[in-house]
């Protein structure tokens, strides 16, 4: 592979595969199109010309009639044919967005699960679904009208130079002075304002989604939206860069573009005003005043042109910062498959000298991490806040991929197994689990897409979920999120218990499944866990201590290292670390409120 970086075109063209070639026809359409447009102002200078020989015997001229028919055919012909243009690059642009929109959601499948994490939802929408969105004007509108501008120009360029080269010289200073201005507002340094103005607003449809997200605390605690800081800045920085932009950036140079290239007219008159005087005394002064009626009437097509130019510079600068947000999602890393996938001998897990680090963190999340859970065991993985859990939790199904040591399932690396596979016979339970807008059934058969009525419903039974299915009104059927069906933190986790039950899998990660719970659904998924790690390996994350005395074995990760190791009563006699967590979880467990005579 060469370094030589493709041209934003090229790229695009590229996601429009089969379509590429009406993107060209369309080009070639509005290159036409142009042309036939100009036809008419032709045709008004040779009426123009016939009319002032003939002066002021009018009826000697003949082809007046003739030309209009002419301006008029031309007229319609280059609005038919731009119309085609248009319909042809409109077919290439939707089919390329469409096509950036699923390559993008390809590549996104192929992605660790943990690389969401860092990565907010709303960002990724905006940089793959908004920034699709953003090249349909450079490919529909902006490319036909630069094809069709330069066509005009070579034409109009020609056409000014023919009849009086002085001025056409005049009329093409508007234009010089129209590129200008635009250069000084998108060229140079101002060029890379674009990129800081879409990073702005990338940030702002981030920090507005988790405001979103937050308005039942804000309800709850009655706060206002200044409470969110993050959100009131990423706001003010984007007004900020769009007014520095706009006022700051292009307010000068635009009033002079306008001013040139729609008062074209006054760098005319002045030249026209120096040649009359000679004109009059060669005796060409009517072959003057025609040429003067024809760079009179041409001055129009130079502000048309300019103005579409403009425009369409700014519509490549936008697919420009596009193109870099959609390639960061492009870009973003993949579960890379071996070539030749090892099948697992068993549902044991082993961790053998694992090593992680965060992307940007300087210490590492696990550092040299070894401890094994036979098939069929029951493992807690316990310990103070931040000290490395769900890392490791994460990295057995290949959330992330270690960065030293292997993680083995049934004695194969991970990354030697295939990533399908490898899902296949691991099921998830985490604090947070997030139910789609879609009927219970639906949502329980999203672990096993082509599971009967029957065993989904034999799973919601063994998930304890016969209460929340006697209460809806349509039962398995009811959609949650519509018509103020909703379910509680408990019951939604119920469901994904159920979720988990219906998959089958071999090896069961539970991620503080009870964290939310209240007492009575607590005991309801204590049942359901029951049910589900029947017979599997378990690796169960908690902070809560009851629920894992009884676990055959209890890791205890302290600042990414293993501190300890063993069962419940062994690593409480051992006076450790999980000593001290359990002595003050007791304590906790046994506080209550008393009254101040109890005092």
């Amino acid at each position: 592979m060469n370094g030589k970086k493709k041209s934003d075109l090229a790229v695009l063209l590229g996601y429009a595969g089969s379509y590429r070639g009406l993107t060209y026809l369309g080009l070639a359409l509005s290159a036409v199109a142009m042309v036939l447009g100009m036809l008419p102002y032709i045709c008004i200078w040779l009426a123009a010309r016939d009319l002032i020989a003939v002066a002021p015997d009018w009826t000697r001229s003949v082809g007046v009639a003739r030309y209009g028919w002419l301006a008029f055919a031309a007229a319609v012909g280059g609005i038919v044919v731009y119309f085609c243009a248009l319909m042809c690059t409109h077919l290439a642009a939707f089919r390329t967005a469409t096509n950036i929109r699923k390559q993008g959601m390809a590549h996104l499948m192929k992605t660790p699960l943990g690389w969401f994490d860092a990565n907010a939802s709303g960002m990724i929408r905006n940089r793959l679904d908004g920034a699709a969105a953003e090249t349909e004007t450079l490919l529909a509108h902006n490319l036909a009208d630069i094809v069709g501008t330069a066509a005009m120009f070579l034409s109009t360029l020609g056409l000014m130079l023919v009849f009086d080269w002085r001025m056409g010289a005049a009329c093409l200073l508007a234009a010089v002075v129209s590129v200008a201005a635009m250069f000084s507002m998108m060229g140079g340094k101002n060029a890379k304002l674009m990129a800081e103005y879409q990073a702005a607003q990338d940030t702002m449809s981030k920090a507005g989604t988790e405001y979103v997200r937050g308005i039942p605390v804000v309800k709850v605690f009655q706060q206002t939206v200044y409470s969110f800081k993050a959100f009131r800045e990423a706001i003010e920085d984007y007004s900020a860069k769009a007014e520095h932009y706009t006022v700051g950036v292009c307010r000068v140079p635009q009033a002079v573009n306008l001013t040139a290239t729609e008062g074209a007219f006054i760098f005319l008159v002045p030249a026209a005003l120096l040649l009359a005087p000679a004109a009059l005394q060669s005796g060409n002064f009517a072959l003057f005043v025609t040429n003067f009626a024809f760079y009179a009437v041409f001055s129009a097509i130079i502000s048309t042109a300019l103005a579409r130019i403009m425009f369409a510079a700014s519509g490549t600068m936008l697919a420009h910062t596009a193109l870099g947000r959609i390639e960061q999602v492009m870009n973003a890393p993949t579960l890379t498959a071996a070539p030749n996938p090892q099948t697992p001998m068993d549902n044991g897990v082993a961790f053998k000298d694992v090593s992680f680090t965060y992307d940007g963190a300087q210490n590492p999340a696990l550092d040299h991490v070894s401890f094994r859970v036979e098939p069929g065991q029951t493992v807690a993985l316990v310990g103070p806040s931040g000290g490395g859990k769900t890392t490791a939790a994460s990295l057995i199904p290949r959330f992330w991929d270690v960065t030293d040591g292997a993680v083995e399932v049934g004695g194969v690396d991970v990354r030697r197994t295939d990533p399908h596979a490898l899902m296949e016979r691991v099921a998830f339970v985490f604090q947070n689990n997030r139910l789609f807008k879609a009927s219970i059934l639906e949502n329980v058969r999203a672990s096993r897409p082509d599971a009967t009525r029957e065993e989904a419903l034999a799973a919601l039974d063994a998930a304890q979920c016969g209460d929340i299915l006697a209460k809806l009104p349509e039962g398995v059927d009811t959609v949650i999120g519509t018509e103020g069906t909703y379910l509680s933190g408990g019951e939604q986790q119920r469901v994904a218990l159920a979720r988990a039950i219906l998959k089958d899998a071999g090896i069961v990660v539970l991620d503080e499944a009870t964290a939310f719970a209240d007492p009575e659904n607590e005991a309801l998924i204590q049942k359901a866990f029951a049910r589900l790690t029947e017979g599997r390996t378990v690796i169960l994350i908690a902070h809560r201590l009851s629920t894992v005395v009884n676990a055959d074995k209890i890791i205890v990760l302290d600042s990414g290292k293993v501190a300890e190791e063993g069962t419940h009563d062994e690593l409480v006699k051992a006076n450790g670390l999980y000593a001290r967590m359990w002595a003050d979880y007791n304590r906790a467990v046994s506080w209550k409120i008393t009254s101040e005579e109890a005092k």
